[in-house]
């Protein structure tokens, strides 16, 4: 991490994600914390986002302070979930500090919406990237030409942002 104090962090990441690092977000979630974050932002879909909603919201238990923030790309956007991940969805959102919906339903460009949506106004990005163009690639791309710092967190360490 750069000199950057950040104050409002997003992640972004694949929904294959497995819950396997959890942990390590979790480290992240604190060191970020300890540097003066108290914003955590995720854009809701399954795997990565609902995985860092979860770790920001367990956190969140130890330091009452943290707020999370999620942008749902539509209203019912749940409703193509998995049972066991709409449960965990709509846990998140009630427990969530800001709710934001960019629609109330879908249409063409409305995940990109989402994505620059998050990320304008943070000040640092915590991605889980394959490296392979997806909408996390956009999402990264996006933070790094807004000048936004991104660390990629994937596990293979050919992928290495810290920009």
């Amino acid at each position: 991490m750069n000199d950057l104090v950040p104050y409002v962090v997003a992640f972004t990441g694949h929904r294959t994600y497995s819950r396997h690092n959890d942990q390590l977000i979790g480290q992240w979630v604190e060191r970020l914390y300890g540097a003066g974050a108290r914003r955590f932002r995720v854009g809701m879909a399954e795997g990565f986002d609902l995985a860092a909603a979860s770790v920001v919201l367990t956190e969140k238990s130890k330091h009452a302070d943290i707020e999370l923030e999620v942008f749902i790309p539509w209203r019912g956007f749940e409703q193509i979930f998995s049972e066991s991940n709409r449960r965990l969805y709509s846990l998140i959102v009630e427990r969530a500090t800001l709710v934001h919906y960019l629609s109330e339903s879908y249409y063409h460009g409305v995940y990109q919406e989402r994505n620059e949506a998050m990320v304008r106004g943070a000040d640092y990005v915590i991605a889980w990237w394959n490296g392979k163009p997806s909408g996390t690639a956009n999402t990264v791309r996006y933070a790094r030409e807004i000048g936004c710092p991104v660390k990629n967190i994937f596990d293979s360490q050919q992928l290495e942002l810290d920009i």
